[in-house]
């Protein structure tokens, strides 16, 4: 069985950078597509930012977009989320997910994932 496993959050100032890392157990990640979700406390859990498995392919939402970048490392087993430009409304709980490669694009649909990580904090503020 596939297992993820997010870290790299904690507490940063507005501006900050910070990157987190989905680390896969179980299973060759790069027969995946892997997107990073986020929830905020009272909000619901949105798509952030997702990757294809050959890496070819890559889509953002538009509130995040010129700020973060999502890679992988497949000899590593390994998805990253560079994140820059931090502010107070990225403040939520991470989490990362993979979805067994069917296509080559991928989609920031929650329904779609089947697997998830436990998440990882991330707190900007001054």
């Amino acid at each position: 069985q596939l297992q993820l496993v997010e870290s790299g959050g904690g507490l940063v100032q507005p501006g900050g950078s910070l990157r987190l890392s989905c680390a896969a157990t179980g299973s060759t990640l790069g027969y995946y597509a892997i997107g990073w979700f986020r929830q905020a406390p009272g909000k619901e859990r949105e798509g952030v930012s997702c990757i294809s498995s050959s890496a070819g392919s890559t889509n953002y939402a538009d509130s995040v977009k010129g700020r973060f970048t999502i890679s992988r490392d497949n000899a590593k087993n390994t998805v990253y989320l560079q994140m820059s430009s931090l502010k107070p409304e990225d403040t939520a709980v991470y989490y990362c997910a993979a979805l067994r490669a069917w296509r080559s694009s991928c989609r920031l649909h929650r329904w779609e994932y089947n697997y998830w990580g436990q998440g990882t904090q991330v707190t900007v503020s001054s």
